[in-house]
């Protein structure tokens, strides 16, 4: 069964939530993983789409629009809407989930999102490999 987790952001920092989505972070100190030479290191299994919206421009997409409709100014304004739905570890083997199915729901529910205009980023990674987190911005 998943659990799904709403979360409420102030950070105006788009590019922020990308970076920490698409590359490897320390779980407990939330630092990133660098290889022997500095660079930044992919996570293992993700998937990326976007809805009304170019996933690797998403962040400068969002400040494009909050700027030509004047929102987010302040610090005050919640900048953006972070949904996390995380699955049961069993569901892997008792449901045969994987990260590409789970993009695939993730996009049919999207969908519905569509008409009312939002831009939505949409990005399943697995987490140790135990757990299936979608975040979607």
């Amino acid at each position: 069964m998943a659990v799904l987790k709403h979360i409420k952001s102030r950070n105006a920092n788009y590019s922020k939530a990308i970076d920490y989505l698409l590359f490897q972070h320390d779980e407990k100190t939330e630092k990133k993983i660098t290889d022997d030479f500095g660079r930044s290191i992919l996570r293992t299994e993700f998937y990326m789409d976007g809805i009304n919206c170019e996933p690797m421009s998403f962040d400068k997409e969002c400040e494009i629009i909050n700027s030509k409709f004047h929102k987010n100014h302040t610090r005050t304004e919640i900048k953006s809407h972070h949904y996390i739905i995380s699955f049961d570890p069993a569901d892997k083997t008792e449901c045969g989930l994987t990260g590409q199915h789970i993009q695939e729901l993730c996009l049919t529910l999207a969908k519905y999102f569509q008409d009312i205009r939002l831009s939505l980023l949409l990005i399943p990674m697995v987490i140790m490999n135990l757990e299936i987190f979608i975040h979607t911005l």
